[in-house]
């Protein structure tokens, strides 16, 4: 039970590492969205990790039953838009981030997706 105590602080900082330096190339690969250097990603990293972990059940479950269950059918739609609504709120809550519009957001989801699947792949 204590080395799952031990664990679970090196995998939170595991976690806002790998998706921190996700924040910051996608930065340099997705037009319309600009990371404010290494420390600003770091920043990000930390506010979009909160909101995620706060936010994502709570919405995707929202846009799902709006959606008269069709949310849940495309459910890789749905998070993908998840994702860049929270993407959008992380853009106004920090000044470290700024992204051009919506399309720049669900692009830069897109983006973090797959990194963050290939990175999954590449490490298990």
């Amino acid at each position: 039970m204590a080395s799952k105590l031990l664990c679970a602080p090196m995998y939170l900082l595991a976690s806002w590492l790998s998706l921190s330096l996700t924040l910051f190339v996608t930065g340099m690969v997705v037009p319309g969205f600009r990371v404010n250097g290494v420390r600003g990603a770091l920043i990000v990293g930390a506010i979009f990790g909160v909101l995620l972990w706060a936010l994502s059940g709570p919405l995707y479950a929202l846009i799902g039953v709006s959606t008269l269950f069709i949310g849940f059918i495309f459910s890789f739609v749905t998070k993908l838009i998840v994702s860049a609504i929270l993407l959008k709120l992380t853009d106004a809550l920090s000044d470290n981030l700024t992204i051009d519009s919506f399309w720049s957001a669900l692009i830069a989801a897109v983006v973090l997706s797959l990194v963050s699947s290939i990175g999954g792949w590449l490490f298990h």
